[in-house]
């Protein structure tokens, strides 16, 4: 690893922020190495085209270094501002393409992997799953994507959200059950019929 991160190596996100703030630009360059996997995994999931997802983060954390001069370590996580944000940003641009285009002319995202038969049924999975989500109300298909694809944990999604836990967890329930519904009838073509 780079000799400028390892003074950092067990710092808080908020203050890598800070030092950013300061003028350390290593400090960012290891915050955005932190943080940029898993925004750039939860705006793909939301918005399941890689470019305009990577255009997300990238507008995310512009907005993350203009603020970081302001930014009052120990009242927020970094973190949970930062996915506030790509939510935020995801939720704009999925309002956007429903006002101006309908689903069907939305093109698939294009996956850079080889074509083989378990990536093709893994590939088949994940659109049904983003299909269906996408078909949710947004607040639900979010709360959903955070709790089950992101792995946050309820706390964190409602001060992301900036609703209750009990809202979440009726979000996350009532979204789980729909998600159930719509893809029920398609375990045959999705591979679920064997034991697996």
């Amino acid at each position: 690893m780079d000799m400028a991160f390892d003074q950092y190596d067990d710092a808080p996100d908020g203050a890598l922020l800070v030092a950013f703030a300061n003028g350390d630009r290593a400090a960012a360059r290891l915050l955005a190495i932190r943080l940029t996997p898993r925004a750039l995994g939860q705006a793909y999931r939301m918005l399941t085209d890689r470019a305009e997802a990577e255009d997300v983060v990238q507008d995310a954390l512009m907005r993350l270094w203009k603020i970081a001069p302001e930014w009052r370590q120990g009242e927020a996580q970094v973190s949970t501002w930062l996915y506030r944000v790509v939510a935020n940003l995801c939720t704009d641009r999925l309002r956007r393409r429903k006002r101006n285009v309908g689903i069907d002319q939305i093109a698939e995202p294009e996956d850079p992997t080889p074509s083989v038969t378990d990536r093709m049924q893994d590939d088949a999975r994940q659109r049904a799953l983003a299909d269906a989500l996408a078909s949710l109300p947004d607040r639900q298909a979010q709360a959903v994507a955070l709790r089950h694809l992101e792995g946050l944990g309820n706390p964190e999604i409602a001060e992301i959200m900036e609703i209750s836990v009990e809202a979440v967890e009726s979000l996350t329930s009532r979204g789980k059950r729909a998600l159930a519904a719509i893809l029920a009838g398609r375990k045959a073509e999705l591979g679920f019929d064997d034991d697996r």
